[in-house]
């Protein structure tokens, strides 16, 4: 997991600008802070009291220090012993409201980032294709983690250490003061001077530091780029290329961060000189008014202890700037993904109303489309299909005919440009996209698993299906019994993305899922084209078990396993060049499919 500040790369957050706009995104966030909004105002209510107590403790040094030089008198001269028994009372205290302070601001923080992250998975989960489409998993992934936990760090850290930092500059600037207000004038001319400066280090440290953190990134592509692809370089022998693309970029690293090295120590040894040297002149100022008898040694002691809190809360605030725009950046990037539209689907499990119970019928009806992010492409041009209840309607064609994009817009992936599909007639749009969805399934080329079990990955067709009803789709999809040939059986672990199955029992394992569900409408999209013969063979049959009784829409590479399909429909281009039975189209001459089918005979 990428850490606080840090995106899933590695890289450092970007930050924005503080601006009203800005500010009120981040606004719009805390309203995941408002059903513990109790927790919350007792969190600030406690950061206040730990600022008091902690601007007590040198006030209540100095009055220790006086006591023990006889400078307390009056009602208020307490012995040295019950000022230092007063102050152990004083550290009991802020022990208390510290554990109160930081237990509240977790609390709220943790559940409002944790309803915060709820709310953009549910979103996420249900953004349509085109949306998934246009961005890459690494960018969305970044989002539910680094920009969350950014947001998370803010809540917990940042507004409580700001506020903090805030009532110590006033109590301390005031208290200061009243000890003696000529050293606070002299303090206070010395202060901003260091501040500008250190700032001007500061922001140009930061600059180098970015760019460090972009060349360590560039290196970080260069890893990733190199061992996905580690087959080509191997292949090409091109370890050597490899080897010197990264060394290069290291070198680049190295040299950027010992020339921030540099700065940053000239920087930390001009802080170091000007705040000690502030020190000093404040103390040589003030030993001169202790000898005219204006200061006693309790308050000299006490400003200089003041004079640090204040330093080093200004020193801070700068950090603190930095958190908070980096803070910024991720509550827009979060709200920028909240506020994208999402599919009209259930959030809540659901079963088939049978208002819209389908029957099976499909119709498309002079479709037009283009994806959104290729508007120019024409992919679908006038394409008109009727499936009839049960019929097995197989789609054949060249690389590129559009075949995919059909399956698609059946899935209701997208919606056409032009023209209208139809389910017994009645229009898509009129049927809710989770009921349509409910009563159709999909067993694509490339099958995804989930790392689960194979039971899981059965019953991801029927969430909570019981064991004998995968066993008994797993058997009608020839899938049972290299399933119970393992030792765990149906509670082996497929791995990520089932790397640990092989092709085909992959593919048995994505029918007996197809099968557990149970659709109205069945898409195969090119289901055995990557296939051995063997497996072929097992999965075919199993195909067969699977369309029995169904609509089916079959994409075919291979034209010997749609040669019984009621209707062939033949695309290139984008439009439909042929349709009818396989025998129908193996009599055109200079047809497609039939020019198609003698490619494949002569290659096999």
């Amino acid at each position: 997991m990428a850490r606080p500040g840090r995106n899933s790369n590695g890289e450092e957050s970007p930050k924005v600008k503080i601006s009203k706009e800005a500010v009120n995104e981040a606004l719009a966030i805390l309203k995941y802070i408002t059903p513990y909004k109790a927790q919350f105002i007792g969190g600030l209510f406690f950061i206040a009291l730990s600022s008091g107590t902690t601007m007590a403790f040198p006030y209540m040094l100095k009055r220790l220090i006086d006591s023990a030089h006889g400078d307390l008198k009056g009602v208020y001269a307490y012995t040295p012993g019950t000022i230092a028994l007063l102050m152990i009372g004083l550290l009991s205290v802020q022990m208390v409201i510290s554990f109160f302070r930081i237990y509240l601001f977790t609390s709220v923080g943790e559940n409002a980032v944790g309803d915060m992250r709820k709310d953009i998975y549910s979103r996420m989960i249900m953004m349509s294709m085109d949306f998934f489409a246009q961005r890459r998993v690494g960018e969305l992934s970044s989002r539910i983690t680094a920009d969350v936990s950014q947001i998370q760090d803010a809540v917990t850290t940042v507004f409580a250490e700001i506020l903090r930092g805030v009532l110590t500059l006033i109590i301390g600037i005031g208290l200061i003061l009243f000890i003696s207000p000529k050293m606070t004038a002299l303090m206070l001319s010395v202060v901003p001077v260091i501040i500008v400066i250190a700032l001007v280090f500061g922001k140009f440290i930061r600059k180098m530091s970015k760019k460090s953190q972009d060349q360590l990134a560039e290196s970080g592509t260069v890893v990733q780029e190199t061992l996905m692809g580690i087959s080509n370089v191997k292949a090409f022998s091109n370890e050597w290329h490899e080897i010197s693309r990264y060394n290069k970029t290291i070198e680049n690293v190295v040299g950027t961060a010992i020339r921030t090295g540099r700065f940053r120590g000239l920087f930390v040894s001009f802080m170091l000189f000007s705040v000690f040297g502030a020190i000093v002149l404040v103390v040589w100022y003030g030993a001169g008014l202790m000898q005219q008898g204006q200061l006693s040694f309790g308050d000299l002691t006490a400003f200089v202890v003041y004079t640090a809190f204040i330093g080093g809360t200004m020193a801070g605030f700068a950090d603190l700037y930095s958190q908070l725009q980096k803070t910024l950046g991720a509550t827009q990037r979060v709200r920028e993904l909240l506020k994208e539209p999402t599919e009209n689907v259930s959030f809540k499990e659901s079963s088939v109303d049978r208002q819209y119970k389908l029957g099976g019928s499909v119709s498309l009806k002079n479709i037009g489309f283009s994806y959104p992010s290729r508007k120019e492409v024409e992919v679908l041009k006038d394409i008109s299909i009727e499936a009839n209840t049960g019929q097995q309607i197989a789609i054949v064609g060249p690389s590129g005919a559009g075949k995919s994009t059909l399956v698609s817009l059946l899935l209701k992936f997208y919606e056409p440009d032009k023209g209208e599909i139809l389910f017994d007639g009645r229009p898509s749009t009129d049927i809710p996209l989770t009921q349509l969805r409910m009563q159709m399934a999909l067993v694509p080329q490339d099958i995804l698993l989930f790392g689960g079990t194979i039971y899981d990955n059965i019953a991801y067709g029927k969430p909570g299906a019981c064991l004998d009803e995968v066993k008994a789709a797993a058997q009608q999809a020839n899938a049972h019994d290299f399933i119970s040939g393992f030792p765990e059986g149906y509670q082996t672990v497929v791995g990520e993305r089932g790397v640990k199955l092989s092709g085909g029992q992959r593919q048995r394992v994505a029918i007996a899922r197809a099968i557990l569900k149970d659709p109205v409408i069945l898409l195969l999209d090119e289901a055995t084209s990557s296939l051995d013969s063997e497996s072929e063979a097992q999965v075919q049959e199993a195909l067969q078990n699977l369309m029995k009784n169904r609509t089916s829409f079959v994409i075919a590479h291979r034209l010997s396993t749609i040669r019984n399909a009621d209707v062939i429909i033949v695309m290139e281009d984008g439009r439909v060049k042929e349709s009818g039975t396989h025998a129908d189209l193996i009599k055109i001459e200079q047809g497609l499919y039939r020019n198609l089918n003698k490619l494949q005979l002569f290659e096999a």
